[in-house]
């Protein structure tokens, strides 16, 4: 099962992946061969996977709720203990889901299974605030399950449950939310647009649903395909979608 995917600017393909027949990260090239890869021992459940802007890779584990950074081989240069884990963790699925990087270089974690909230920690590891609590409300939460963050500042969060993508600014203040792109599982950010993997709510997961390029001034769609298993999105330099799709195989939409 493919969890996430994400693209380094050389055209480097990276795959988070669950199973026990692979290293959890694997680095391929566009034509599909592996480069390298790594990670045995170190997951319980895979979750998300970023590339920094400096081209390290980033990891998330929704049940050890840690946050992992690699170098593009695969050394690992930092470990988040997020912590905040319950007692029992149904299915394993009970922290962190997605991270972002802020334009100061700040990271933000988006703990999202058994908690409710949005944490910030320094580049080097060092917690600084959290916010969120669940609900329905402004600023509360129903399953964080992607963040990301523009060149202005603006947090994006897919509160996947309640049907939203809600925005805030670096302190976490409320700014607004958009309703109408339904149960948001991903979302990321290129060439001005947030790209979203979203499928209709009260569906179950793996459910036909889009790919949606987005305005992030208004929230308008400006573009959809059509794909199933809509996980973790990624989007190449030339405006290809990559999905990860879950069960299933990743996707490639030229």
């Amino acid at each position: 099962m493919v969890s996430w995917m994400a693209i380094d600017r050389k055209g480097v393909i990276y795959l988070l992946q669950r199973g026990d027949k692979a290293d959890p990260v694997v680095a391929l090239n566009r034509e599909g061969n592996v480069l390298h890869s790594w990670g045995a021992g170190m997951y319980i459940m895979p979750h998300a996977l970023r590339i920094d802007p400096q081209g390290n890779v980033w990891t998330t584990d929704a049940a050890s709720s840690k946050v992992l950074k690699f170098t593009p081989q695969g050394k690992k240069l930092m470990e988040i203990a997020v912590g905040g884990l319950p007692k029992v963790c149904p299915g394993n699925f009970c922290g962190t889901t997605d991270l972002a990087f802020a334009p100061n270089g700040h990271i933000f974690i988006s703990d999202g299974y058994s908690n409710a909230h949005v944490l910030e920690y320094t580049p080097d590891g060092h917690k600084v605030r959290e916010w969120g609590e669940p609900g329905t409300g402004p600023g509360q939460f129903h399953l964080l399950h992607s963040i990301q963050i523009d060149e202005d500042g603006v947090i994006y969060v897919a509160d996947r449950e309640n049907g939203r993508i809600q925005r805030f600014n670096l302190e976490g203040h409320y700014l607004g939310e958009w309703s109408h792109h339904v149960r948001t599982f991903s979302l990321t950010m290129r060439g001005g647009s947030l790209y979203i993997a979203t499928q209709p709510l009260n569906q179950p997961n793996g459910s036909p649903g889009w790919l949606m390029q987005i305005d992030p001034k208004t929230g308008h769609i400006l573009g959809y395909v059509e794909s199933t298993g809509n996980h973790g999105i990624e989007v190449a330099e030339r405006g290809e979608l990559l999905i990860a799709p879950g069960p299933g195989e990743p996707q490639w939409f030229r």
